[in-house]
């Protein structure tokens, strides 16, 4: 339970003193009940508030899906960039939950693809947790095309764990083992269709099954990614998260575009 003026307050209805002001000049009902008090208690999971006849979205949990698009930063503020918050509506950036939505994970600013937003502590730790092991699969786009040899050697080092060298200030490490496969010409032209890939390479059609894969870990170590492909002599030129768990990013979310999570969808990150 929390008191009405807080609530409004911080959904951008303006200081404590406002909303007082507000209880006196508009109709402010809880369900259906006009109320003057700024003390009174509501449940924000259960209490239906209205101002003039209009609903307000009293924010529950909430849990949202984005197709990050390149160029963005995986922060709430960047003086330099343009952040993945500054995409989402002004619903969802209001003081109260600003202070709140998160992000389970990030990813470079290079690189696109499934983010979560949510303002669920516990599921976050669940997640990024490493203890929980929680898959997070990427389709590469490679500098070069791979041999068939050479991509059973990457299977094998994938699968045991390999060092990969040091990337800024952070050292060598040994990776935990990860799983890689070669996609068809197919699943290219899905993680493709709805993606900012064009202003990495000249044309969509650059990237084929001899230079691309589905690389799945479970660690998120800094770079990471580009790092094993490093450590194996190629170079990602095009990165996109597809799937974090048992949940896939929606192919109808062009990048920059997001919606938010389904309950059965909610249950497959939990």
């Amino acid at each position: 339970m929390e008191r009405i003026d807080k609530i409004l307050s911080h959904e951008g209805f303006g200081s404590r003193k406002d909303i007082k002001k507000l209880l006196r000049t508009a109709e402010v009902t809880v369900n259906g009940r006009q109320i003057y008090d700024s003390a009174f208690q509501i449940d924000t999971e259960k209490d239906t508030v209205c101002i003039d006849g209009e609903e307000l979205n009293l924010h529950g949990e909430i849990y949202l899906m984005m197709n990050k698009i390149m160029h963005t930063v995986c922060s709430t503020k960047d003086g330099d960039h343009r952040t993945v918050f500054d995409l989402l509506d002004d619903s969802y950036r209001t003081p109260y939950l600003l202070d709140k939505l998160h992000l389970v994970g990030r990813l470079d600013m290079d690189t696109e693809g499934l983010l979560i937003f949510t303002t669920d502590g516990s599921l976050t730790h669940r997640i990024i947790s490493p203890k929980n092991h929680i898959d997070k699969s990427y389709f590469c786009v490679l500098e070069h095309d791979e041999t068939d040899g050479h991509r059973k050697e990457i299977q094998k080092l994938f699968e045991e764990g390999l060092e990969v060298g040091a990337d800024d200030n952070d050292p060598p490490f040994v990776t935990e083992p990860a799983c890689v496969r070669w996609p068809s010409e197919e699943e290219i032209k899905e993680y493709t269709k709805l993606s900012s890939i064009s202003e990495t390479l000249p044309k969509a059609s650059a990237a084929s099954p001899l230079n691309t894969a589905i690389l799945t870990i479970h660690e998120g170590k800094y770079h990471q990614v580009k790092r094993m492909f490093a450590a194996v002599g190629n170079k990602i030129v095009f990165l996109k998260r597809i799937s974090m768990g048992s949940l896939p990013l929606d192919k109808n979310l062009a990048p920059g575009q997001y919606r938010e999570l389904r309950i059965e969808e909610v249950q497959k990150l939990i």
